[in-house]
């Protein structure tokens, strides 16, 4: 019989891959959850925790990319002004 050690039923990236997925759920919650919040005082709390929890979720992203379990391709300059253009019109 193998040692428990010996025998790893998940892969890195299977277990890197669920923890983002459950930070993404979990942010998401949290963010529905402030911008239901009647009461300013849980409110600033659902906020602080949701802040916490996307740097969790940016910590879990970021090993997955460093092991290139997730790969992001390079943006196209072109693309990346055309975007700008966009989203700075939306906020003036």
């Amino acid at each position: 019989m193998q040692n428990m050690q010996d025998m790893q039923l998940f892969t890195d990236k299977e277990i890197l891959g669920d923890g983002l997925a459950a930070q993404k759920s979990t942010t998401e919650h949290f963010n529905t959850f402030a911008g239901e919040c009647v009461h300013e005082n849980v409110r600033n709390v659902m906020l602080e925790i949701l802040e916490q929890e996307h740097s969790i979720q940016k910590e879990v992203f970021d090993m997955m990319h460093q092991r290139g379990f997730y790969q992001t391709p390079a943006a196209e300059a072109k693309k990346v002004t055309e975007a700008q253009q966009k989203f700075s019109k939306s906020v003036t």
